[in-house]
């Protein structure tokens, strides 16, 4: 039985790295100038050809492509966490309002330096975008005590997206018009423009919080199976819960800093890794998660600027159309579930 779980585990992930490293091509190659595999794998390795192709790989692509994988890993993740959390299969950054709490505190300083004609930089937009986090998951924390039906709490979330997203366009009514521009494109979500400075930091911020999570596996694989269980474990509920929640902030801070909001991802993912692995265990649902997400957003990433090239879609709308329909089920499947 042992061997059977081993096999099954090592085929999928097998199947997921075979899509990863077939995409991580395919977002490379694939574009308004087309490049085929062979001169992918020249440029990568021959550094020292400087032609169009290793510009356009090395200076556009490329740190794209790995930026993608990053933070579409880092947003799964962020979202097994919540689930965890709260033990509810549709909480996510995006549902719960962290997303926008994010988005609210990032727009509000990003008006606000390039009203005084300065560009914000990677780890001031990291710090706002954290801060709007923990301000959202607290307001939702502070319901979620006197709620005790979960529905009600992803209503709540929900509601605290609204009012972010709500304070965000009366604070973009009195900003400038150049600065609105800016400020549209990032908030639609998107990839591009994405710098070797910014994956690099994005780098050290999500594999440093990957690496906290695989460390507190043991425990989250006992709060899984319920609080009392995790008491008796000598697991501390408190300090859990509040490790918890900050590891989760910080990775859906990172992905709301430099990409602007994405849907879904956190929510519809999990699931889908739960379901090729048929388990839940942490220290397999981690590195799994963060597969599948880079999967997920890179094939989101590559039809976002393939399908109407030569115009961009954002990526959250993209993500949207195949992760709405895996929630919708989740909500579905879990209704008859709990009437049986």
């Amino acid at each position: 039985m042992r061997k059977t779980r081993q096999y099954h585990y090592a085929l999928s992930f097998g199947i997921l790295f075979m899509l990863l490293i077939l995409l991580l091509f395919f977002n490379i190659g694939i574009g308004s100038v087309s490049i085929s595999v062979n001169d992918i794998i020249r440029v990568l390795l021959q550094s020292d050809i400087k032609d169009m192709f290793f510009r356009i790989i090395w200076e556009i692509r490329l740190p794209r492509t790995i930026a993608v994988t990053i933070l579409g890993g880092a947003l799964a993740i962020s979202g097994f966490l919540l689930q965890t959390y709260f033990h509810n299969p549709i909480a996510g950054p995006f549902v719960l309002g962290i997303s926008s709490g994010a988005k609210l505190t990032v727009a509000i300083l990003m008006i606000f330096f390039l009203n005084q004609g300065r560009i914000i930089s990677s780890f001031w937009m990291m710090v706002a975008a954290f801060a709007g986090s923990m301000l959202s998951m607290g307001f939702v924390l502070a319901v979620a005590k006197r709620v005790g039906n979960m529905s009600m709490l992803v209503v709540c979330g929900v509601m605290v997206s609204y009012i972010c997203s709500a304070v965000t366009d009366f604070i973009v009514t009195f900003a400038e018009d150049s600065n609105i521009v800016n400020l549209h494109n990032w908030s639609l979500g998107s990839f591009s423009g994405t710098s070797w400075n910014q994956v690099e930091t994005m780098s050290l911020v999500v594999f440093m919080t990957i690496a906290a999570c695989i460390l507190i596996s043991k425990p989250i694989g006992a709060y899984q199976l319920g609080e009392a269980y995790a008491r008796n474990m000598g697991v501390n509920i408190r300090w859990f819960r509040v490790l918890l929640i900050l590891l989760s902030s910080v990775l859906s801070a990172c992905v709301t800093a430099f990409a602007g909001p994405v849907s879904f991802v956190g929510i519809a993912v999990p699931h889908l890794i739960k379901f090729l692995f048929k388990t839940a265990k942490p220290l397999v649902m981690i590195p799994a998660c963060f597969i599948g997400g880079a999967v997920f957003c890179l094939f989101s990433d590559l039809l976002a600027r393939i399908m109407f090239a030569p115009t961009e879609l954002s990526i959250g709308s993209v993500t949207a159309v195949f992760g709405a329909p895996i929630v919708i089920y989740m909500m579905i499947h879990q209704r008859k579930r709990n009437a049986l």
